[in-house]
This record gives structure tokens, C-alpha cells and sequence, in this order.
């Protein structure tokens, strides 16, 4: 009982991670299909603005939950209205432009942090379950995670602002014919993206070794999760985050992380060859 406790635990955490990660390349991508190459680099400011603002004197919780997110929304919204603005409709230029964004934000963290590993403590201890020891921060990104899908769909769904993001996207010229800015909303919804991205390398950072490079460990499986759930942004992103959390530490726990990591591609292949538009643009058309 007690090992099947903990591979449901460590299941639920790998959820969650996943949709920690991918909640902000849902908003850019999956909304705006803008093809952001720099999430990564965003997870990874939002990790040291964490580091950093903890080392001021400041809450570990405040870091994580407000400071990081505000600071990485902010240079987010300096990039979209300085560069993403002038690229929307074209997938290849902004794959490229924020490509090249993503190795100047790493040559600076590299000239400002160096290229050692530095770190925050985590806030929450472990415990023992049986014959097993379990991080109780796991259970923290768990719950950051459901609120955050809780507060997408009740922001989507039952708020005049979603109304108007997810109408703007759909139909620009409506939106504008209607009084309303399209380009006001293509900031703002940059502007949430990038703070969500901010938000996943706070949340993590106290999990792991800080370093410039660290968030191209993570673009790879946003990617993977935001394209292979389809186009709902909500049930899209929880779907293909619980098919490939499940299939990832079942391998995990069955052969090892490595033989985990190549079963989450292979699964990846596999979906998108049998369900080419997502698991939602076959399952759940027309939801969030």
C-alpha cells in the first residue's frame, strides 16, 4: 500500500509539472500561435528573480508566487511590443526571432549569474510514508497546478477579459469591428504568458540547480504537451499532461528516468500520428 501510495504521488507530480511548464506556451502558442523558442529562458528568469528576490530578505513564497511572475510578465511584455508585435501571422519569423532572443538571454544570465549552480532551499520538508521518504514540496506544485488550471478555465470561460482573448484570436478584424483592440489583447495575452512561464521557474527552482542554461531542459516537453493536446487550452493541456505524466513515471518507475524520458517521446510520435490535431481536436472539440 505504501508503494503504490507513492507511485500515485510521484504520477500526480509529473501531472503537474507538466502543466506547470506548459501553462504559459499554452496562452502564446496555442492562443496566438506564436512559436516561442524563449519559454525556457523565461522559466529560467523566473527561477533566478526567485533565487534572487529570496536572497533580498523577501518571502520564498512571495518570490515564487508574485515577484517572479510580475518581473518575467514585465520583460515579456517589453519583447512582445519591441519585437513579437511586428511578427504575428508569421510562425517561421517568430520561431527565429525568439530563438535568437533565447541565446541573448542566456549570454546574459551567463554574464551576470556565471555558469555556476546556485539555488534556493525548499520551503516545505519531507516526510516518510512507510519505507519510503516523500518531498513534501511535491504536493505544493500539485496544488499550484489544479488552482492554475482552476483560475484558466474561470478566467476563460466566465470573465468578459477571456471572452474577448479567446474572440480576438479567433476573428481580429471582429474583435476590432466590435471596439475592441487587437493589439491591446495580443499584449496582454503575451504579457500572461510570459508571467505563467515566470511562475513554472519560480515554482521549480527550489527543486533544482540554477543555471543559464537549465530552462532547455523543459521547452522540449512544453512543446510536446501544448501541441499533442490540441487546440482546447485548459482540457487540451490536462489531457495530454496526465497521458504523458502517466506513461513517463510508470517507465520511470519500472526501468529508470532515462528509459521514462524516451517513453514520453515515443508516446508523443505515436499520438500525433493517430490524432494528428490533438487529443482535444478529436475529443473535445469546441471546449476550453
Amino acid at each position: 500500500m505504501d508503494l503504490a501510495a507513492v507511485f500515485i504521488l510521484e504520477i500526480l507530480y509529473s501531472i503537474a509539472v507538466l502543466v506547470l511548464i506548459s501553462a504559459g506556451l499554452a496562452v502564446v502558442f496555442g492562443m496566438m500561435r506564436v512559436i516561442n523558442l524563449a519559454h525556457g529562458e523565461f522559466m529560467m528568469m523566473g527561477g533566478y528573480a526567485t533565487i534572487m528576490a529570496v536572497q533580498a530578505g523577501v518571502n520564498v513564497y512571495i518570490a515564487m508566487l508574485i515577484v517572479a511572475p510580475l518581473v518575467v510578465g514585465v520583460i515579456g511584455l517589453i519583447v512582445e511590443r519591441l519585437v513579437i508585435r511586428f511578427l504575428y501571422g508569421r510562425l517561421v519569423d517568430t520561431m527565429l526571432a525568439t530563438w535568437g532572443l533565447s541565446l541573448a538571454f542566456t549570454g546574459a544570465a551567463v554574464m551576470i549569474f556565471g555558469n555556476t549552480t546556485t539555488g534556493v532551499s525548499t520551503p516545505i520538508s519531507g516526510f516518510t510514508l512507510g519505507a519510503y521518504q516523500i518531498n513534501g514540496y511535491n504536493f505544493f506544485i500539485i496544488i499550484v497546478s489544479i488552482l492554475l488550471l482552476v483560475a484558466a478555465y474561470a478566467i476563460l470561460r466566465g470573465t468578459r477579459l477571456g471572452l474577448v482573448a479567446r474572440g480576438t484570436m479567433q476573428s481580429a478584424d471582429m474583435a476590432a469591428a466590435l471596439g475592441y483592440s487587437p493589439d491591446r489583447v495580443y499584449m496582454s495575452t503575451f504579457f500572461v504568458g510570459s508571467a505563467l512561464a515566470g511562475l513554472a521557474g519560480g515554482v521549480l527552482a527550489p527543486l533544482v540547480g540554477l543555471v543559464p542554461t537549465w530552462g532547455s531542459a523543459y521547452i522540449a516537453k512544453a512543446f510536446i504537451t501544448v501541441i499533442s493536446g490540441g487546440a482546447s487550452i485548459v482540457l487540451g493541456l490536462l489531457s495530454s499532461a496526465t497521458v504523458f505524466g502517466l506513461v513517463s513515471q510508470t517507465f520511470t518507475f519500472l526501468s529508470g528516468p532515462v528509459i521514462g524520458e524516451v517513453a514520453l517521446l515515443v508516446t508523443a510520435i505515436i499520438l500525433l500520428r493517430l490524432l494528428p490535431q490533438g487529443i482535444t481536436g478529436r475529443f473535445f472539440k469546441g471546449r476550453l
